[in-house]
């Protein structure tokens, strides 16, 4: 492959991974589809319900992103390995903000750790796994207040006490 279309691929896959970012901000879950593979892997952590199969799935399991008021996720730090013309590897860092509904915040610092493969022309996200790197009680920092779409009819918040 030569250096032009490497570069391309880089451009590609580096703009997937930022609109997951919009995406989640928001709360564009039905866009998540077009990111993703139909059998994708997703882990956000041990536990079983931040662990999904599927884009329909990984939709469900990130519903629970309504509790939040606002977020606002920061992707920095992409860097991308080729295993072959249609296959790459991307680890990514995140800030990733949220306001709670009283106002106070909570800010996480995440790293993502991604297989990319090229189907049908464009790169999409075929398993993802997000490690910890810590959290913060409070952040002071004014962020973009995206509009996002209204909750899902029905939708009740889960009780996080």
């Amino acid at each position: 492959m030569d250096d032009l279309q490497r570069i391309t691929d880089r451009l590609a896959i580096t703009e997937l991974l930022v609109r997951y970012c919009i995406a989640l901000d928001h709360m564009a879950l039905d866009d998540l589809a077009a990111l993703f593979t139909p059998e994708c892997r997703v882990a956000y952590g041990p536990d079983e319900r931040l662990q999904s199969v599927g884009a329909a799935a990984l939709r469900s399991s990130l519903e629970r992103m309504w509790r939040w008021s606002r977020t606002s996720h920061h992707l920095s730090n992409v860097l991308i390995e080729f295993d072959d013309d249609d296959t790459a590897s991307a680890t990514s860092y995140v800030l990733a903000w949220h306001e709670r509904a009283d106002g106070s915040t909570a800010t996480v610092y995440g790293q993502y750790r991604d297989r990319i493969v090229r189907l049908e022309g464009r790169w999409l996200i075929d398993e993802r796994r997000m490690l910890m790197n810590g959290n913060d009680a409070g952040f002071t920092l004014e962020l973009f207040n995206a509009e996002r779409n209204p909750a899902p009819p029905g939708w009740i918040a889960p009780d996080l006490d």
